[in-house]
């Protein structure tokens, strides 16, 4: 008796949700908006993806937060930083916050870049829990 048994080929996940919300990201540093859509789409389609887009929906939505949080910590530099211009004590707060806003908008697009790397390689973030890139 032969064995008639066909084994399909490894499925390949949809690389395409993925790679759109890395692009509203990019995306937004030019309107601002589209932050937020990508945030929306790679909550809604993390639950239901296979483990490679489900690591990438993962690091993009840390990304977001982790930015969010590094931005309004050199916003509140800034803003407690002016007052204290009376007293000349404000100016490096100033400095502080917007070297902060700056690395933070560095460290985004990186992230981003990074995570169409693997995307475009059919592969998962390998550390998407991770701070660094």
């Amino acid at each position: 008796m032969t064995d008639t048994t066909v084994i399909a080929p490894r499925a390949e996940e949809d690389k395409i949700l993925p790679a759109v919300v890395y692009g509203l990201y990019l995306l937004g540093f030019t309107n601002g908006l589209t932050f937020i859509i990508g945030l929306i789409v790679a909550y809604a389609n993390r639950d239901g993806a296979g483990p490679i887009n489900e690591s990438h929906y993962t690091f993009a939505i840390r990304t977001f937060w982790l930015s969010i949080a590094w931005f309004l910590i050199g916003g509140a530099l800034i803003l407690f930083g002016i007052p204290m211009l009376i007293v000349l004590v404000g100016l490096p707060m100033i400095i502080a916050g917007g070297l902060i806003m700056g690395a933070v908008s560095l460290w985004f697009v990186a992230r981003c870049i990074m995570g169409i790397y693997y995307l475009v390689r059919g592969e998962a973030y390998p550390r998407p829990r991770a701070w660094l890139i």
